[in-house]
């Protein structure tokens, strides 16, 4: 916006320059011939009064020197009966040129070697037309326009800088608070909530930091409000878990019973979590530092090994693919692990007993893929099952889950994609981009390895 009101400030002061330095100036020389010709017609009408009295050559000479133009004024007198012809000075104008002045009987011009020649005839005595020629230079006509057009150019030249210079304060005027706005805009953006801007400048842009601030004092309060419920809601799960814990504490002994136990202090674990996340006054949005991430191949095998015991029951068929080997991934591994059993969960909710299901890895050199599918009837809407709190309308659907494993995947800069799975019903893929960190390990383990490698041989089980 700077530069471009500069260069508008330029062009328009250029066009203004030119529009009235030019005129002027030819205004300028017009004036400087008129001056000169005026000076030179002066001269001529100095010498009439001698010619109407005399035509004696001695006395023309003397008053054509006294007039101080002996070398650039000629005096023509025709030849007369009883006397010839007088030429006093040095003639420059063709004969021409005087004959045609004498037959006009007015004064006129003729162009000269280096300027002109003005001839002005004067009736003498005898009745007979003499011409008197006064010798105008070139240098005498442009006397003075040189100047007049270099402070003209000077004058233009300062009225175009000191328009760019005001033009440029406008612009900075101008720019800075918007430059300021995107500041803070990006601040804001990044998670720094107390990014403000001052409202200053133009009208306009003053309304902008205006509104940008009551924006940014509504997201605060709205975010503090979503913590404040987070921890309610989360707080009033407590009640339950707690009987739960204890119920499940009667269990006795036994691997479903121990399943149990581990999944309700998990969920207590998870909903400590929620509560300390949501009491903390700033979110949590900086990039995971040096260290952070989980083995995705470790938290795949944990997360099945859980959900076999129920599969089992229900006389399913599952499998397993590429966790043989460690997978690193900068992902939390708590993260991973309610995307996984979100996307399980699913798997187990809707589609009937004895539905087959899978769990593919696929490590490459710059993302990993987590593939889950099942051999049930397929998503007839997979945008719609992408939308958050959608849901898939049936009881105990809240549409979250897929929103879980969509925010994870993108805070990775990947994407999460809904299809048919070679099993002939759904395949969620889960595209985990890697960074630096992870990924230098596979260049360094596997230098020949550009491209992502199969998984390794699956693993199937079934059902007792």
């Amino acid at each position: 916006m700077r530069w471009a009101l500069v260069k508008v400030s330029l062009a328009v002061t250029a066009m203004v320059v030119v529009a009235f330095a030019v005129p002027l100036g030819l205004v300028i020389k017009e004036m400087a011939r008129d001056r000169a010709f005026a000076n030179a017609e002066r001269e001529a009408a100095a010498i009439a009064p001698a010619l109407s009295i005399t035509t004696d050559r001695d006395q023309l000479e003397r008053v054509v020197a006294s007039a101080g133009s002996d070398d650039g004024m000629a005096v023509h007198i025709p030849a007369a009966e009883d006397a010839e012809a007088v030429e006093i000075g040095r003639r420059r104008a063709t004969a021409e040129d005087i004959e045609a002045t004498r037959e006009m009987g007015r004064a006129s011009t003729a162009r000269v070697p280096d300027g002109s020649a003005l001839l002005q005839p004067v009736a003498l005595s005898s009745g007979q037309i003499a011409v008197v020629e006064v010798y105008v230079p070139d240098a005498a006509v442009g006397k003075g326009v040189g100047t007049a057009w270099a402070v003209l150019a000077g004058v233009g030249l300062a009225l175009i800088v000191g328009s760019v210079a005001v033009a440029d304060r406008l612009g900075v005027r101008m720019v800075q608070p918007a430059q300021r706005l995107v500041k803070g805009a990006r601040e804001l953006g990044e998670g720094k909530l107390g990014a403000r801007v001052p409202e200053e400048g133009p009208t306009e842009l003053r309304l902008a930091a205006v509104a940008f601030n009551s924006m940014a004092d509504q997201v605060v309060q709205l975010l503090a409000n979503e913590r404040e419920l987070a921890a309610d809601l989360s707080h009033r799960l407590r009640t339950p878990l707690t009987v739960l814990r204890l119920n499940a504490a009667s269990l006795g002994d036994g691997p479903a019973a121990d399943q149990t136990r581990a999944a309700v202090a998990q969920l207590e674990r998870e909903v400590d979590t929620i509560i300390r996340t949501a009491r903390e006054a700033k979110p949590q949005t900086a990039a995971a530092g040096p260290g952070a991430g989980c083995d995705a191949a470790e938290v795949v095998r944990e997360r099945m090994g859980f959900w076999s015991a129920l599969a089992e029951d229900e006389g399913r068929k599952w499998r397993v693919a590429g966790v043989e080997r460690p997978v690193r991934i900068p992902v939390a591994r708590a993260d991973l692990a309610a995307a996984l059993d979100a996307l399980l969960g699913n798997v187990f909710r809707h589609t009937r007993e004895g539905t087959a299901f899978a769990v593919d890895v696929h490590n490459g050199e710059d993302a990993v893929i987590v593939l889950v599918s099942d051999a049930g009837p397929g998503i007839a809407d997979p945008d719609a099952a992408m939308s958050r709190g959608r849901g898939s309308g049936a009881d105990g659907s809240t549409g979250l889950g897929l929103d879980i494993v969509r925010r994870l995947a993108e805070s990775t800069g990947g994407d999460v994609r809904i299809g048919s799975s070679v099993l002939g019903g759904t395949e969620v893929r889960i595209w985990i981009q890697l960074d630096d960190r992870e990924r230098a390990p596979l260049r360094r383990g596997h230098r020949g390895a550009v491209r992502r490698r199969r998984p390794a041989k699956p693993v199937v089980k079934a059902g007792h």
